[in-house]
C-alpha cells in the first residue's frame, strides 16, 4: 500500500494595493491625518511621580468633569460614577495600563478622582455564621 500523496499549497497571492485617501488640508498648513496616532502626553507634572496604582485599585469620581477637562479626564469620570478598576478603565479607554497610571495620577492630584484599595474577600467564612445556619437548617 502506497501513502497518499500530497499536495503543495501554492503562496496566496499579495493583497491588492489599496489606494490612500485623501488628506485633508489644513488651512494653508500642512497635510492633517484622518486618524492620527494617540499620543500619550497629558501628563502635567514637572517631577514624574506616579500614584502608587495597581491593576486592581479602585477609583472612584469625586465630581462631575469640569469644562476644562481633557476627553480622557472626562471619560474616566463619567465611567467611574461607580467604582472601577483601573485595569477596566485601561481597557474601555483603550489606553496602555502605564498611561493610565499617569493621567489618574493627574486626576488624584487636582481632586477629581479618589483611588481606594480592592475589596479583600475573607478567606474563610465567620464560624458563628455557619452555626446560625446550620441551627436554623436543623429546625426545618
Amino acid at each position: 500500500m502506497t501513502p497518499p500523496r500530497r499536495k503543495r499549497r501554492q503562496p496566496l497571492p499579495p493583497p491588492p494595493v489599496q489606494p490612500t485617501p485623501s488628506v485633508p488640508q489644513a488651512a494653508g498648513g500642512p497635510a492633517v491625518p484622518k486618524n492620527p496616532e494617540r499620543l500619550y502626553a497629558f501628563a502635567e507634572s514637572e517631577d514624574g511621580a506616579r500614584a502608587e496604582l495597581d491593576l486592581v485599585t479602585l477609583i472612584v469620581a469625586r465630581s462631575a468633569p469640569p469644562p476644562d477637562a481633557s476627553p480622557e479626564q472626562s471619560s474616566v469620570l463619567r465611567l467611574c460614577g461607580a467604582p472601577l478598576s483601573v485595569a477596566e478603565l485601561s481597557a474601555y479607554l483603550s489606553l496602555p495600563f502605564s498611561a493610565m497610571t499617569v493621567l489618574i495620577t493627574d486626576m488624584i492630584t487636582a481632586g477629581l478622582v479618589q483611588a481606594r484599595a480592592p475589596i479583600v474577600r475573607q478567606a474563610l467564612p465567620d464560624r458563628s455564621l455557619l452555626e446560625a445556619v446550620m441551627h436554623g437548617l436543623q429546625r426545618l
